[in-house]
């Protein structure tokens, strides 16, 4: 990013706001995802807007991403596809929590399903800002409103507040210094913000 040279005394007014920012913080952790179809992330953060956990979607910890299946497909047997193995974003976020996550808020890419909804529920989460929500009318994401609704839960569909891609162009990369430019992509400001623009 190029350093403003500005003689005003007041804060600059363009910035990101916290919503933006930890919606970001949820699509560039889901670039760790192994998952070839699928990469989503989710954010918790405190009443303080300090980020208390972090997760993407993935296979539980000591279980190889090379000898479990990542397909799907109705023609499988479940235990043939990745949906028997595949921890969601947002009970790995819950799970590495780093401290309780009671009253917190958590940013994710896709509408939670009921198994997280549960997990969400029970651990004290009160909000939900997420991405997308592809399965609306299924079975399961209904019944993931209905618990949340009845527990109290508040969600809503985060909608960007800037074109993010414009604040990661070619031009504003190459004015970076060298050191931070280390083994930078040129395609780099797609790769995160096509899945979360």
């Amino acid at each position: 990013m190029e350093k403003q040279h500005n003689d005003s005394e007041k804060k600059r007014e363009n910035y990101l706001s916290w919503d933006e920012t930890f919606m970001l913080v949820a699509g560039v952790i889901a670039q760790r995802s192994k998952d070839p179809n699928t990469q989503l992330g989710a954010c918790i953060v405190d009443e303080n807007n300090v980020i208390v956990g972090l997760g993407y979607n993935g296979f539980p910890r000591g279980c190889s991403d090379d000898l479990l299946p990542w397909r799907r497909g109705r023609e499988f047997k479940l235990s043939e596809t990745k949906y028997a193995y595949v921890v969601h974003s947002e009970a790995n976020a819950i799970f590495n929590a780093n401290k309780s996550v009671k009253d917190c808020k958590l940013y994710t890419s896709l509408f939670p399903c009921n198994e997280c909804a549960k997990i969400i529920i029970q651990s004290g989460i009160k909000e939900i800002i997420y991405q997308e929500d592809w399965y609306h009318d299924d079975e399961a994401w209904v019944a993931s409103r209905k618990m949340f609704d009845l527990a109290g839960v508040k969600y809503w569909q985060y909608t960007p507040q800037y074109d993010i891609k414009k604040l990661f162009t070619e031009e504003k990369i190459s004015s970076l210094p060298k050191e931070i430019k280390l083994n930078q992509n040129p395609n780099a400001s797609d790769f995160v913000f096509e899945e979360i623009i």
